[in-house]
């Protein structure tokens, strides 16, 4: 009985030998398996990085790209309207040109010089009635 036992006691030896290779080989795979996912994770990781990093400067081109656009549109209107004013400043002048006549000496009016001294009259009348009311105490002196 005791060689059945040997025999027994190899075969539950092999069989657990196998076993035990079986659960390295097993766990070799799995960390390899692992390995393979975690690189292929941080890979993904650094390129969603990468990306993001060219998607932001692309939106940052963009947004400058986009306030030119809307400086000139800005610009554009503004010069569409000065080109309006301007036409329509000609229209107004090529208009009364038919409006208007042509002056002849008969329609001049001839001016005398007593508008410049009444002027002078003026500022000498002012003048004077500020004095006849400080002498009259119309206005106050002093304190």
């Amino acid at each position: 009985m005791n060689i059945n036992k040997n025999e027994n006691s190899l075969k539950y030896n092999l069989h657990d030998g196998n076993k035990i290779t079986l659960k390295k080989i097993k766990l070799f795979n799995l960390k390899f398996i692992h390995r393979i996912f975690d690189s292929v994770n941080i890979s993904l990781l650094i390129l969603i990085f990468i990306l993001s990093f060219l998607s932001f400067n692309s939106q940052r081109k963009w947004t400058s790209i986009y306030i030119n656009l809307i400086k000139t549109r800005a610009n554009n209107n503004n010069l569409i309207d000065y080109i309006s004013k301007t036409e329509e400043f000609f229209i107004n002048e090529i208009e009364s040109l038919n409006t208007l006549k042509k002056t002849t000496p008969k329609d001049l009016i001839y001016l005398d010089k007593q508008i410049t001294q009444n002027k002078r009259n003026n500022l000498n009348k002012k003048i004077k009635f500020i004095k006849d009311g400080l002498k009259d105490s119309k206005y106050k002196k002093g304190y």
